[in-house]
C-alpha cells in the first residue's frame, strides 16, 4: 500500500494532467458530472411575474463534509435573471407561494432547529420567519385559500419515554410493528400563540391538498406507514378541516397527483388503471365528495405524471408518450382534448399555473439537465429562465438519438442511442448497455447523464451507449407496461439483447465488446446478462440488483407490490417460476467479469441479494467477480463521495474488460482525483 502523502500527490497529478486532457477532447469528466446542478421544482407566483425554484447543488467532494446534494431556493423573473433566497448548506423543500404573491413558504431544518420547520420569506426583502413547527419533521404542507391556515404532515413524534429508554440502550426495533403514522395537523399562520391542532384520522397520510373552496382537504392515506402500503394500498380521502370524513375514493391501485378544481367542485388525481397496473398514469376525476371516478383519457398510450386545472371546466396535464413529454388539456367531461406543447423538445417533469394563465415548467433536453421554463399565457413556446450549468456550453457532447427496432416476436421497441463522440470511419465501437429500473420506468429523450450512467463521459472515451425501453416500460400505455407481468426478465431482457443485435447489424457495435449495467431492475438485467446471456456480454456492473426472486419477496419491503404488479404469484405457488427467473440459478453459465455494488442499508433490494450473487459466482469460479458495499447508503447512492466512487469503479471495470487488457480484475483501491477546489466556506451567501 502506498504512503498517504505519495497517494495525495498522485491525486493532484491525476487532476492536473489526465482529466483536462479528456475535457479538451470534448465530453464530460466524471468530476464535472459530480458537480452538475439541476432544477428539481418550480412554482410561479399568482400574477406570473416571478418563478421560485429549487436548485440541487452537489457537495464539493474533498472540500465539504460528505453527504447528499444541498437544495437551495432561488427566484427568477419572467424575463430571466435569478437571485438566491435561501442558499448554501440548506435543504429546502415544498416551495409554495402565499396567496398574496408577496411571500414564499418553504420547508427546511435550519441552524438551531430541532425539526424540519415551515418558513416564510418575503420576496421584496426581509428574513425567513418560522410560521409552523411540530415535534417531528414537517414532511409536506398545503395552505388554505386565504393563507391564514396551513395543513401540515408530520410523523407521530417519538414519546419522551421511548427516547429515555433509547438512551439506556434499549434501541431494539420490532419489524413492521413499531412504525409511526404520518399525521395531519392544522396550524394558524402568523399566530405564534395558537398551537397546531392534530386531526384524528385512521391510517397514515401521504399527501395533502386544501380545496380552493376552503371547506375540505384532499388526502392520500395508507393503512400503515410501510413501503408496501404506501405504494399499492394508498387511497383518496376527503375530510373537513376539523377531520370529519366527507368522501372516499376506492382508487384501483397506485395513486398520486391530487389537484382541486378552482371552484372546489372536483378533485383530479393520477391513478393506476387496476391493481395489476405497475404505475399510476391514468387521469381520473371525482366530485367534491368522492365516489365514482371518471378516466378522462381512456386508452392513452402514455402515462400522465402531473395535473393542474386551467379553470373549473378544464384540466391541464403532462403525459409521457414514448420518449417525449406532452403538455395537454382536457375538459372535466373528457371532451375538448388538445395539445399545448407537443411531445418534442424538452422533456417536462412537472408544471405549475399562475392565476393569469402563465405556466412554469421543469424540463431537460439531451443538451442540459433540468431547468425552469415559463410558458406565458397566449404564447406557444416556453422560454428557459435558468442556466444552472453555464460551463456546459464549452463542453462538446455526443449525439443522442431515438432508435426503434423489432424484437424477436415482432414487437416494436424504442430506445436511445448515444453515439461515441469520435469514431474512426466505419470502425465498430465498444458498447455499454444501460438498463433502467422498475421495470415501471423508461428513458426519455432528455438529459440522462448521472453518476450511475456517465453517458457523455463514456462517449468521449469512444463508447456507444444504448438505453432500451424494453417491454414493461412506461410511456407507452398500460398494455405495453403489462407485457412482462408474471414473466420477469425473460422477454423483457430478450428485448435488450435484440437491441444489441440491431446495433451490431447496422455496423456500429463490436459484438465482442459489449458491457451491461443498471440499477435495481436494471441491476437484475445486469445479473441476467452475466448469467443467462453471459455469452453476449464481456462485462457486467450490477447495482442494487435482484439475484434471487423468492428471497426478494420475503426480505424486501415491497412483497405485495412484487405480487400484484410484477410476479402475479407468491413463491410457494410457483416455485419453478421464481427459480428460473433468478440469476443465481444460472450462475454456472457465467463467464462474464462482474462487478457488484450495493448500499448496505438498502431496504428495497436487501444487500443479501448481492452477497448471494457474489458467492454463487465466486464458487462457480468461471469469471472474475468483485463486491463493493457502501455503508449507510440505501437503494441508490445519495452521498457525493459514494456517487463519485461508483462512477470511477463503473468506468474502470468497463475500460478494463471492454477496451483494456482484461484478465484479472483491476486494483480494488482507487486513486481519487478529488475535484474539491477552494475550501473556504462560502455556503452562507444569499438571503436567509
Amino acid at each position: 500500500m502506498r504512503h498517504p502523502i505519495v497517494r495525495a500527490v498522485g491525486l493532484l497529478l491525476l487532476l492536473a494532467l489526465a482529466l483536462p486532457a479528456l475535457a479538451a477532447n470534448g465530453g464530460l469528466t466524471l468530476e464535472q458530472i459530480a458537480k452538475t446542478r439541476a432544477v428539481t421544482g418550480a412554482s410561479v407566483s399568482p400574477d406570473g411575474s416571478q418563478v421560485a425554484y429549487v436548485l440541487s447543488v452537489p457537495r464539493e467532494i474533498g472540500a465539504e463534509d460528505d453527504g447528499p446534494a444541498w437544495a437551495e431556493l432561488h427566484v427568477a423573473g419572467r424575463e430571466g435573471g435569478s437571485r438566491g433566497f435561501v442558499t448554501g448548506k440548506v435543504n429546502v423543500g415544498g416551495v409554495e407561494w402565499l396567496p398574496d404573491g408577496r411571500s414564499l413558504a418553504y420547508l427546511a431544518k435550519r441552524q438551531g432547529d430541532e425539526t424540519r420547520v415551515l418558513y416564510r420569506i418575503p420576496v421584496d426583502g426581509g428574513e425567513s420567519v418560522a410560521i409552523a413547527k411540530l415535534k417531528s419533521d414537517i414532511s409536506a404542507f398545503s395552505l388554505s385559500p386565504d393563507g391564514r391556515r396551513v395543513a401540515l404532515l408530520a410523523s407521530e413524534p417519538e414519546s419522551d419515554e421511548r427516547k429515555a429508554l433509547k438512551k439506556k440502550g434499549f434501541s431494539q426495533k420490532v419489524y413492521e410493528e413499531d412504525w409511526r403514522p404520518v399525521q395531519l395537523w392544522i396550524a394558524e399562520v402568523g399566530n405564534d400563540k395558537a398551537q397546531p391542532q392534530r386531526i384524528e384520522l385512521e391510517g397514515s397520510v401521504q399527501a395533502v391538498q386544501w380545496s380552493p373552496a376552503g371547506d375540505r382537504i384532499g388526502l392520500l392515506v395508507a393503512n400503515r406507514q410501510l413501503t408496501d402500503d404506501t405504494l399499492v394500498f394508498t387511497r383518496v380521502r376527503i375530510v373537513s378541516p376539523e377531520g370529519r370524513v366527507l368522501g372516499k375514493v376506492d382508487n384501483p391501485g397506485k395513486v398520486g397527483g391530487l389537484s382541486w378544481s378552482p371552484d372546489g367542485a372536483h378533485l383530479a388525481f393520477i391513478s393506476a388503471e387496476d391493481e395489476h397496473d405497475a404505475q399510476q398514469g391514468r387521469l381520473f376525476v371525482v366530485g367534491r365528495d368522492g365516489g365514482a371516478w371518471r378516466d378522462l383519457l381512456p386508452g392513452l398510450e402514455g402515462h400522465v405524471i402531473d395535473v393542474e386545472w386551467r379553470d373549473a371546466a378544464t384540466l391541464q396535464f403532462i403525459s409521457y408518450e414514448g420518449v417525449q413529454a406532452r403538455l395537454g388539456e382536457v375538459g372535466v367531461d373528457g371532451g375538448g382534448q388538445r395539445t399545448l406543447l407537443p411531445a418534442q423538445g424538452p422533456v417536462w417533469t412537472g408544471f405549475n399555473r399562475a392565476n393569469n394563465g402563465d405556466i412554469a415548467l421543469v424540463g431537460s433536453t439531451p443538451a442540459h439537465p433540468s431547468e425552469a421554463f415559463l410558458l406565458a399565457a397566449g404564447e406557444t413556446a416556453p422560454r428557459k429562465l435558468t442556466d444552472s450549468n453555464p460551463w456546459l456550453k464549452d463542453v462538446r457532447l455526443a449525439k443522442q438519438e431515438v432508435i426503434r427496432y423489432k424484437a424477436r416476436d415482432g414487437l416494436e421497441i424504442e430506445g436511445l442511442l448515444v453515439h461515441p463522440l469520435e469514431r474512426r470511419g466505419n470502425a465498430r465501437v465498444p458498447l455499454i448497455v444501460v438498463v433502467h429500473g422498475g421495470p415501471e420506468s423508461h428513458y426519455p429523450n432528455a438529459w440522462l447523464t448521472g453518476y450511475s450512467q456517465p453517458l457523455h463521459h463514456a462517449a468521449a472515451k469512444g463508447y456507444a451507449l444504448f438505453l432500451p425501453n424494453y417491454r414493461s416500460s412506461t410511456g407507452r400505455g398500460v398494455e405495453f407496461s403489462k407485457k412482462g407481468f408474471g414473466r420477469p426478465g425473460m422477454e423483457e431482457f430478450d428485448d435488450v439483447v435484440d437491441g444489441v443485435d440491431h446495433l451490431v447489424d447496422i455496423g456500429l457495435v463490436d459484438r465482442d465488446k459489449v458491457g451491461i449495467t443498471g440499477g435495481s431492475y436494471g441491476g437484475y438485467a445486469s445479473a441476467w446478462g452475466a448469467t443467462w446471456y453471459s455469452e453476449r456480454f464481456a462485462a457486467s456492473v450490477m447495482f442494487v440488483g435482484i439475484a434471487d426472486q423468492a428471497s426478494l419477496v420475503t426480505t424486501g419491503d415491497i412483497p405485495w407490490e412484487q405480487k400484484l404488479v410484477h410476479m402475479g404469484k407468491w413463491p410457494w405457488e410457483d416455485p419453478e417460476l421464481f427459480r428460473q427467473t433468478s440469476p443465481i440459478t444460472h450462475a454456472g453459465k457465467s463467464k462474464t467479469p462482474t462487478l457488484i455494488l450495493h448500499g448496505e442499508a438498502d431496504p428495497r433490494v436487501p444487500v443479501m441479494q448481492s452477497y448471494m450473487f457474489y458467492r454463487y459466482l465466486k464458487l462457480a469460479g468461471q469469471a472474475p467477480v468483485r463486491l463493493v458495499l457502501y455503508p449507510g447508503e440505501g437503494h441508490g447512492n445519495a452521498r457525493a463521495a459514494s456517487r463519485y466512487d461508483y462512477s470511477l469503479r463503473l468506468m474502470q471495470w468497463m475500460d478494463h474488460y471492454l477496451t483494456g487488457k482484461g484478465g484479472e480484475p483491476p486494483a480494488h483501491e482507487l486513486d481519487y482525483a478529488l475535484p474539491g477546489g477552494d475550501k473556504d466556506d462560502k455556503a452562507g451567501a444569499g438571503k436567509s
